[in-house]
């Protein structure tokens, strides 16, 4: 600006340059704030610039080790299932032939117990690393409605406030969702209270006192309900729980029960059984067919301190795979040894077909008009030891394969369509089998286990192969084993039976739950209602009323539902 311009536009007084000057250091100070503030900001955003790069860093830390964290998850999921699969796989294997089916659930147990743990990992990372909050996937077992007879319990679960969060207006309900989670509740004690009050009469002194007779119970003027009794013998013989674990449970509620009392209970309850038991096996005695198998019975010799080797002898019925009527059932008998006398002694005058795993004490009962079938299971079991070992065995292992994936075929047929089947599919490879066997027996010493296998399939080739002769028999005995072997895990958790009368409670006991549990039946329920009926007279004529297979069914196993 020309200095003549701005000396113009300079004020004249002082008054007016004063105010020009005011203003003027105002604008300035104004400018400085506002550099100050731009100052600040930057410092500022480069303090957040700086702590964003180091969330940044430790961001991507965290998801490369929560990566790693999901690759390990995975690997041990992976890991899991293989060794699942893997035992699932070796069930009819060598191996699994040794191994008890009873440990065999328990090592499984294991296994999907880790598994679950390990996915549940998984999950909580998955959801870690998702903050959509969508719902995820997860594997569920037991898929399915719950059973229908259980009782509902229901709670709701509702919004506080029922207006509008726009407008204010009231919600009304459109749907709604509902689940369901099986819930228990754990058992208690209670004590039963009976009042029987007595009357008289105050006109007459004929009348004397009256009163309501005292209701019967299995253990006369004792502590124990029918009820208690049942839940007692059902821990030890169908849930293979110890007397004296059964006390320490007790103990935990403030109920001090010791084992000798338990054992009373059970004694008391074998005894009103006892005729239960015998019922049973004259009913299995008129049967048409029958399977057999014994096992051994270690009992406490007395004065020794040692055991002595008892035998269980086991008789099951099971006509359901050729549609037979009869309901199945299965009987214990113990005895102080395994001769052939015994089986004699238990099945009588019994002449129908006995299918058995080869034992030469059955022989005897043979001779008075039982027929033999043996197990095929036991012929196929002794070439396992020889699986990918022995290409003979090898062979032998296939056309059993193939035998057995023909009956699967036939399984629930009659007995004639069964017979007519197996005749036209399953004789050919029997007599190829056979031809096989005596043309490949040469081939190995006469004193080696192959020639024993072989020769034990030979020398009773009639026996195995009953089921081309009668459309009612099985081609193995496994019926009678699975029945055998709740008293093996039995055995196991108790060792051994204390005495020969200890033994022979154990098989009237375990005869009568065991075949409840094989009509479907729950064995507490029959056995309280049993005991009940007992204790309070029902007659000896009518022991037919009171098998298990007369009593209600589970209802979740009830037809309609399985088909369901």
């Amino acid at each position: 600006m020309p200095f003549m311009a701005l000396n113009a536009a300079l004020p004249s007084d002082l008054a007016s340059a004063q105010a020009l000057i005011a203003k003027l250091t105002a604008e300035a100070g104004e400018r400085d704030r506002l550099i100050t503030r731009i100052e600040a900001e930057k410092e500022a955003l480069a303090r957040a610039a700086a702590e964003a790069k180091a969330e940044m860093a430790e961001a991507r830390e965290e998801l490369a080790a929560s990566r790693d964290e999901l690759a390990a998850a995975r690997d041990e999921v992976k890991r899991l299932t293989e060794i699942v699969e893997l035992f699932k796989r070796h069930r009819f294997g060598p191996s699994a032939e040794r191994l008890d089916p009873d440990q065999y659930q328990l090592v499984l147990e294991e296994l999907e117990a880790a598994l679950s743990r390990a996915e549940a990992g998984l999950e909580a990372l998955i959801d870690k690393a998702d903050e959509t909050g969508e719902p995820k996937k997860r594997r569920r077992n037991n898929r399915g409605a719950l059973p229908a007879h259980l009782e509902r319990i229901e709670r709701l679960v509702d919004i506080e406030d029922k207006h509008c969060a726009c407008c204010g207006g009231d919600l009304h309900v459109i749907g709604e969702d509902m689940t369901e989670r099986l819930d228990v509740v754990p058992a208690r004690f209670r004590v039963l209270v009976t009042r029987r009050p007595r009357y008289g009469c105050r006109g007459c002194d004929e009348g004397g006192v009256t009163q309501a007779l005292a209701p019967d119970f299995i253990v006369d003027q004792g502590l124990p309900t029918d009820a208690l009794v049942a839940q007692v013998v059902v821990s030890r013989y169908a849930d293979h729980l110890p007397l004296y674990r059964q006390a320490q449970i007790y103990a935990r509620q403030g109920v001090d029960l010791d084992r000798a009392t338990l054992a009373d209970w059970v004694g008391r309850t074998a005894w009103w059984l006892r005729s239960l038991r015998d019922h049973l096996l004259a009913e299995l005695r008129s049967s048409v067919k029958l399977f057999a198998d014994e096992t051994r019975m270690p009992v406490l010799a007395p004065g020794t301190g040692k055991t002595k080797t008892g035998q269980l002898w086991a008789y099951a019925r099971d006509d359901r795979p050729w549609g037979g009527a009869a309901p199945p059932a299965v009987v214990y008998m113990y005895a102080t040894g395994r001769g052939g006398e015994h089986p004699i002694e238990h099945l009588g005058a019994f002449a129908g077909v006995l299918q058995v795993d080869g034992y030469g004490g059955y022989n005897e009962i043979r001779r008075r008009g039982a027929t033999l079938a043996f197990c095929l299971l036991h012929a196929r079991r002794k070439f396992y030891a020889f699986k990918d070992k022995e290409p003979v065995a090898d062979e032998v292992l296939r056309r059993f394969s193939l035998i057995y994936k023909i009956e699967a075929t036939l399984r629930g047929k009659p007995p004639e369509a069964r017979l007519e089947g197996r005749q036209l599919m399953m004789k050919p490879l029997f007599d190829e089998l056979r031809d096989y066997l005596a043309r490949n027996l040469r081939r190995f010493s006469a004193s080696g286990k192959m020639a024993e296998a072989i020769n034990y399939s030979l020398n009773h080739w009639e026996r195995l192969t009953w089921c081309l002769l009668d459309g009612r028999v099985e081609l193995d005995t496994n019926s009678v084993e699975r029945s055998i072997r709740p008293i093996a895990l039995s055995r196991k958790n108790s060792l051994f039976a204390g005495s020969d009368a200890g033994a022979d409670n154990w098989a009237i006991i375990a005869s009568l739950i065991e075949t409840a549990k094989l009509n479907d039946v729950d064995p507490l329920g029959w056995l309280t209602a049993t005991l009940t009926k007992l204790a309070n007279g029902h007659g000896v004529n009518d022991l037919d009323a009171l098998m298990p297979w007369h009593f209600p069914k589970i209802a979740s196993r009830a037809p309609e539902q399985a088909d369901a």
